[in-house]
């Protein structure tokens, strides 16, 4: 099997997108962000292995050994920069302080960024198992079951609700103790406390929003620190220097014209030169980094928001029978106050938070017809149950006797 084809085996988009368990959001981090970066530092990483990277102005009396050597040591060497209506400082503490440090080091550390926006999509994968269901598969079913056959679509999402009912049922307290409640109020402070309170895959997904909310705020200060300090707000700089039509005829944060200093040794004497350089990296390298700044904004801010609404519709437990009786009602399936009734105990005690939370990932990723089907099965599942039964029978005697 040749080289392309193996690339071609594993290079697919399927492959790079990942599974399906997760929302829009974490997508747009660990998917389409990482992409993005890693491309980003393809190219630059092309620029300086493959091209160019530096041109330095030589003096006339060096050789061409000599003009390689000088362009090696100043790409190796940090160069820096002063603008050329200034005069070179005498100072080398001062030239010392003016070096540009980050352009050799730019494929490397795009590359890290983009390890990091994957880490807590890596972090969800790795635990996300322990709930004791496969999310993936639950995802991919119910999405492969939306073109086909009308029955065998019906059989499947009769399957997955049976599925989804027994991991319900196994996840359940069967005891009560004082071990028990303690876990319980513990696991109203911290999802991750108890699985058997429904709240293990809730809490776990919050807490890799937290990462991912983390991650692409910590971006800023790790470009900050890389750039040296000025990358935090440059994105503010460059709307007023647009908004003020102000156009720089050298970029103070991406020169690409700067100085090198070198020594040579000749027998006992050693000579020292200062030569002009040009960058020409730095004339992508300062596009690059403006872009990311922009993007890097729009991820922060949806992954923000995108937080805060999981937050919202997860602490308040009217969401989650809200959420069921939609999906009932499209289906017709409650008829009066004791259906009412069932379905907020149904969304409380039966789903729980995991149960919730599950059936909206697979909304996420399917479609409204496919998950009021869904719901539809997993409400006559739990209709049928002997204990619902009976307490439904109970009521409606109840009814009778006073009526």
């Amino acid at each position: 099997m040749s080289v392309a084809a193996i690339i071609g085996g594993w290079a697919t988009w399927a492959k790079l997108r990942g599974n399906d368990d997760d929302d829009w959001c974490d997508r747009l981090n660990h998917v389409y962000t990482v992409v993005l970066v890693i491309i980003f530092a393809l190219f630059t990483g092309g620029g300086q292995y493959i091209g160019e990277p530096i041109q330095c102005w030589c003096p006339a009396t060096f050789t061409g050994t000599y003009v390689a050597y000088t362009k090696s040591y100043c790409w190796i060497k940090n160069t820096y920069y002063t603008p050329m209506h200034e005069s070179i400082p005498l100072d080398e503490k001062e030239r010392e302080r003016r070096e540009i440090t980050y352009y050799q080091w730019v494929p490397i550390i795009l590359l890290f960024m983009a390890f990091l926006f994957k880490v807590p999509n890596m972090f969800w994968r790795m635990l996300s198992g322990y709930s004791g269901i496969n999310l993936n598969k639950i995802v991919d079913m119910t999405g492969s079951t939306q073109i086909g056959d009308p029955d065998k679509r019906d059989t499947t999402v009769k399957h997955i609700a049976m599925y989804l009912d027994r991991w319900l049922e196994h996840n359940r307290e069967y005891h009560w103790n004082i071990l028990v409640r303690m876990r319980q109020k513990a696991s109203r402070l911290c999802f991750l406390c108890n699985k058997r309170e429904g709240t293990f895959l809730t809490g776990l997904y919050l807490l890799t929003k937290v990462l991912y909310v983390a991650n692409v705020i910590s971006q800023f200060f790790i470009l900050n620190a890389f750039m040296g300090g000025f990358y935090s707000m440059w994105g503010f700089e460059a709307i007023d220097s647009l908004a003020r039509e102000y156009e720089m005829k050298e970029s103070l944060r991406f020169p690409r014209v700067t100085l090198c200093d070198f020594e040579i040794r000749q027998l006992q004497n050693i000579q020292p030169w200062t030569v002009q350089c040009v960058l020409p990296i730095n004339l992508f390298n300062e596009k690059i980094f403006l872009f990311l700044w922009f993007w890097y904004i729009i991820v922060a801010t949806s992954t923000c928001g995108n937080f805060i609404f999981w937050i919202w519709r997860t602490f308040f437990r009217m969401n989650r029978s809200r959420y069921i009786r939609k999906y009932l009602k499209i289906s017709e399936k409650l008829h009066g106050d004791a259906d009412r009734k069932l379905c907020q105990k149904f969304a409380d005690t039966h789903l729980r938070d995991d149960g919730i939370f599950v059936l909206r990932l697979v909304g996420k990723n399917s479609s409204d017809i496919l998950l009021t089907d869904l719901v539809s099965q997993m409400w006559e599942i739990y209709r049928d149950k002997p204990m619902i039964r009976k307490a439904l029978s109970n009521e409606s005697d109840h009814r009778d006797t006073y009526a």
